[in-house]
């Protein structure tokens, strides 16, 4: 299990890596992504992440049990020791996975949605006219620049 789980969480940090810098295989990466989002892949996913969340807190309890046992009995003998650092090191990797499948998830998110949606703002404001303070049609477009970017931020909070 250990090493299943050591190479989940590797492979998810190099994903995290490619998403955060620009290169051709970030572009390669974000069609695979778009594609898993197609279909029934949502569902797959959120049943493993489920699934995988369901076996951490039993882990995570599981090695409550051991601490709570140890605790009682003043002495902690040393197969429960052994026990105690392997459901540890077993709920660490299963929350960094689960953890990074979060971070893949917002990454590919922001890449999709929100960077075209900055630069069109950029565009925007750098595309108007400059007019001399106080005029009328300075603070409509100041306006307009606010109301269109508060609709970008109304957006983002409503995933």
């Amino acid at each position: 299990m250990f090493h299943l789980l050591f190479i989940l969480v590797s492979a998810e940090m190099a994903l995290v890596l490619v998403l955060l810098f620009s290169s051709p295989l970030r572009k390669l990466v974000i069609k695979v992504l778009d594609k898993i989002k197609e279909g029934r892949g949502p569902v797959i996913s959120k049943t493993v992440a489920g699934t995988l969340f369901v076996v951490f807190i039993s882990i995570s309890y599981n090695a409550m049990q051991i601490q709570k046992r140890a605790l009682e009995g003043g002495v902690i003998n040393p197969t429960d020791e052994v026990l105690l650092a392997n459901r540890i090191l077993e709920a660490s990797l299963m929350g960094f996975a689960l953890f990074l499948a979060l971070v893949t998830y917002r990454l590919h998110y922001h890449i999709k949605e929100l960077n075209p949606i900055r630069r069109r703002l950029e565009a925007d404001e750098k595309a108007e006219p400059k007019v001399v303070e106080g005029s009328l049609t300075q603070e409509h477009s100041k306006k307009a620049t606010a109301s269109r970017t508060s609709d970008v931020r109304l957006k983002d909070f409503s995933l």
